[in-house]
């Protein structure tokens, strides 16, 4: 296939990762309206044509980080100090989420938008849900924070789908009613459904941004409002996210007050489906994973923050063996590293079963890409082919982690060696991000965060 159009810009691949293996010598050309035009191997291409960029090592499709909670990054190293559980951890993010304003949160994102784009990520999820003003009271722009988020991609040169999130309770009660949210939720919750429906309508996409909806989590939106949320989703083909089962805590509260588990729940107001993703699934019983894979929802798995909170290991091979796709996140961004997290999936696995070789290296590179742009609504990234969006990053096959491996091996170089830092080049729509590992757009970043995480703690 070629797509019609001006060829803007033609890139020479020392070596391309196309889906199922690696191939040496790949021309790529760019249109002018950011996809793939072209795609050239064999005879010809073995050496870069004139005028040719030449990206020496493994060219991959951008990597897509399917759960992100972007002011979390100010949360690392801080949470590591002593012991505690998720409940604990919750407390330091409440304190974190107060200090926001939009102006603070723009320039937060901003910088970890960057250091995503340095990591290889083209393309980030962004769960969304501290809405308001402390106390509750909205902004003058209701979507003030989201559309901060939504301008911080922009300018750190990524795509973004802003997973708007109904955050409306502290806890399960009743079908009807949820706990009321705590002084620090209030900033969280829109009231209903259908303020919170009402609200983000006014949200509009724009050439790098989407829009989509998320359910925070049984506990956080009582069950007779699910359905308001999936209908909005519905109605606009939008992805919907959900956080699910990510602590035997909400399991308990939800099987006491409903008699069934939170899949199910979810199942009985129509929240489940191909365009639905349950972030982490950690802990779900044979007919929940039965129900997840039957109506294709996906599954977001996000290991290094299932580990770093002690969550526990989902069942990815089964969810996936049922029929769930599978997709990753650094949700919390104890590290962003999609490489690390595509290799943590599989690397639980052997602890958990003793076993090696539950994915094939082309298998954990396919949910870093492929898979988890569609969970984000972008079914045309995350493979270089033409018609594709134009949107691809370059790891190193020569430093110290990745050196004298076997180019045709590059995949198993990606998932089981090489980590962020091996990034060399990012590219959206055509347009360096990151060149030699530099950021084209933001000149300093680790001083971009270090002062925004700074102003955050007052």
């Amino acid at each position: 296939m070629q797509v019609k159009g001006h060829v803007r810009k033609t890139y020479w691949l020392e070596h391309a990762w196309l889906g199922t293996h690696v191939e040496p010598g790949v021309t790529l050309e760019v249109a002018d309206d950011g996809r793939i035009a072209a795609l050239r191997t064999g005879p010809g291409s073995e050496t870069p044509p004139p005028g040719a960029e030449v990206l020496r090592g493994l060219t991959l499709p951008g990597l897509a980080n399917a759960h992100s909670h972007a002011f979390h990054r100010a949360l690392r190293s801080t949470v590591q100090v002593g012991s505690g559980t998720f409940w604990t951890w919750r407390d330091f993010m409440y304190k974190v989420a107060q200090n926001l304003t939009p102006e603070s949160y723009f320039a937060l994102a901003r910088a970890v938008y960057a250091e995503m784009a340095l990591a290889g990520i083209t393309n980030v999820g962004e769960f969304h849900y501290v809405h308001h003003a402390p106390g509750g009271v909205p902004y003058d722009d209701p979507n003030a924070m989201g559309e901060a988020l939504i301008e911080a991609a922009a300018e750190a040169g990524i795509r973004i789908t802003l997973l708007d999130t109904a955050y409306l309770a502290a806890g399960i009660v009743n079908e009807h009613r949820g706990e009321a949210p705590n002084p620090h939720q209030l900033r969280f919750s829109d009231g209903t459904a259908e303020a919170w429906a009402e609200r983000v309508s006014a949200l509009k996409p724009r050439g790098h941004a989407l829009i989509g909806a998320a359910i925070h989590s049984v506990r956080a939106v009582p069950a007779g409002q699910l359905a308001t949320v999936a209908r909005w989703a519905e109605e606009r083909r939008a992805p919907l996210h959900v956080h699910l089962s990510e602590q035997t805590a909400e399991n308990d509260a939800c099987l006491a007050a409903h008699g069934r588990t939170p899949t199910q729940l979810l199942a009985d107001h129509g929240v489940l489906g191909p365009r639905t993703t349950g972030v982490h699934n950690t802990h779900l019983t044979d007919a929940d994973i039965a129900l997840l894979g039957g109506t294709t929802t996906g599954t977001c798995m996000c290991p290094t923050t299932e580990r770093d909170l002690a969550d526990g290991i989902g069942p990815a091979v089964r969810l996936q063996h049922a029929g769930s796709p599978l997709s990753l996140g650094s949700d919390s961004h104890a590290v962003i590293d999609l490489l690390e997290e595509a290799r943590a999936m599989e690397l639980n696995e052997r602890l958990s079963s003793r076993t090696r070789g539950h994915w094939t290296a082309n298998a954990l590179l396919t949910a870093a890409t492929e898979d988890g742009h569609a969970a984000l609504g972008r079914p045309d990234a995350g493979r270089l082919e033409a018609g594709a969006l134009a949107d691809f990053t370059t790891i190193a096959l020569d430093s110290v982690r990745t050196a004298g491996a076997l180019p045709r091996l590059g995949a198993e170089t990606a998932v089981f060696a090489a980590t962020a830092a091996d990034v060399r080049h990012t590219v959206v729509a055509g347009r360096h991000i990151v060149r030699d590992g530099a950021h084209a757009l933001i000149g300093d970043v680790p001083s971009a965060l270090a002062e925004a995480i700074a102003a955050l703690r007052g």
